[in-house]
């Protein structure tokens, strides 16, 4: 396909409420968006990088700076046919997988649309619609959780999962457990304990969680493979699993029992995939993780959770939760069941209110293919 421009923006979006993880407290976001526009169709990407490099080394504007003068040229010259061309075109430039999959994520949604499929079936997804759980940030009492969680379970999710860390996890969840017994619950710590405190994590088995998710160090397989193996409770990595050849060594290290996909943390959709199907191969559930994404990003994670062994609910939650007004149209919703409905109109599957995206941007800059080559 013949890319005639790209355009970058970054808008502002404030949060319904702040969202408090084990390292972060966020109250608005920073939302960096690619546009690719190719022989009359229009593709969009979404870089889940957040506002400091906190979660990982990328953040907005390392971002900016890396689409603006790297990949974004880079894209623009090759002209890519198919959205897995990408990884090759963006080789020589190291790390940076959220700011890759912001562009290779626009090229799947503008090739479903050329095909005129949803994106969910170019993938190769086979869900209708998709299991959804919530994650609660950290609250100021439990008192407060405990009226989060009871709204969350009235709107129908099917999983609920805390953010934890410590002096905010044991006491928290018996509470939890107390009021409600039999929900699915899990937490996550966001790398905030050290195997020194495997005897307090081990404590948590007394609670029935699906899952901790990411207690020890962010880029640690080694010491998670001795934590699991003194826990009944499944360890789920996040952070740790970068592409395909991490996900096959945690396994092979016994390192966890179940694994969080988010889509910018790998790169986009082609090492998303081949994380899929290497875990699917090994007998491994995976999740779709959620990064406070917009209604683009959000419409990307319903597509990719379509796959088959995407099979426990996911963080992919309704557009309200988390913005007065989302910049897609429909907003995303979730059923009195807990699932999100998947869209068959080509592409992501949900319009793009580009008045509300011009009025919200921030700062904007187009790369032109014609320019690269005079």
């Amino acid at each position: 396909m013949k890319i005639d421009g790209i355009i970058l923006r970054e808008l502002r979006l404030p949060l319904v409420r702040p969202f408090e993880t084990s390292f972060d407290v966020t109250r608005d976001r920073r939302i960096l968006l690619a546009e690719v526009r190719s022989e009359g169709l229009t593709g969009w990407g979404e870089c889940t990088a957040g506002e400091h490099p906190y979660f990982s080394a990328e953040s907005t504007d390392t971002a900016w700076q890396i689409l603006l003068n790297e990949l974004g040229p880079m894209m623009a010259a090759a002209n890519p046919e198919h959205g897995g061309d990408c990884p090759r075109i963006f080789r020589k430039v190291r790390g940076n997988r959220m700011t890759k999959a912001t562009l290779e994520n626009a090229i799947w949604d503008l090739e479903a649309q050329r095909e005129g499929v949803p994106l969910a079936q170019l993938l190769g997804g086979v869900r209708e619609a998709i299991p959804c759980g919530v994650s609660i940030g950290i609250q100021k009492s439990v008192p407060e959780l405990m009226d989060v969680i009871a709204k969350e379970l009235t709107a129908g999710y099917q999983r609920i999962k805390l953010k934890c860390k410590p002096g905010w996890d044991v006491e928290v969840f018996d509470a939890v457990r107390t009021r409600w017994p039999e929900i699915m619950l899990s937490c996550d710590a966001n790398s905030a304990y050290k195997l020194r405190d495997a005897d307090h994590l081990v404590t948590f088995d007394a609670f029935d969680l699906l899952m901790i998710e990411q207690p020890l160090w962010h880029d640690d397989f080694y010491y998670h493979s001795m934590l699991q193996k003194r826990l009944n409770t499944s360890i789920c990595l996040d952070e740790s699993i970068r592409n395909r050849r991490d996900a096959l060594a945690a396994i092979e290290m016994e390192s966890c029992k179940i694994i969080n996909i988010k889509l910018g943390r790998v790169g986009g959709f082609s090492e998303a995939i081949a994380v899929h199907n290497a875990a699917q191969e090994r007998g491994i559930p995976v999740w779709c993780g959620g990064m406070l994404e917009s209604g683009i990003g959000r419409s990307h994670n319903i597509a990719l959770a379509s796959l088959e062994n995407f099979s426990l609910p996911g963080d992919v939650s309704a557009s309200a939760r988390y913005w007065k007004e989302d910049i897609i149209e429909p907003e995303v919703t979730v059923s009195a069941e807990g699932e999100i409905v998947l869209s068959d109109a080509p592409g992501r599957g949900y319009e793009v209110r580009t008045d509300l995206i011009e009025k919200l941007t921030v700062r904007k800059e187009e790369i032109r293919a014609l320019e690269l080559v005079s």
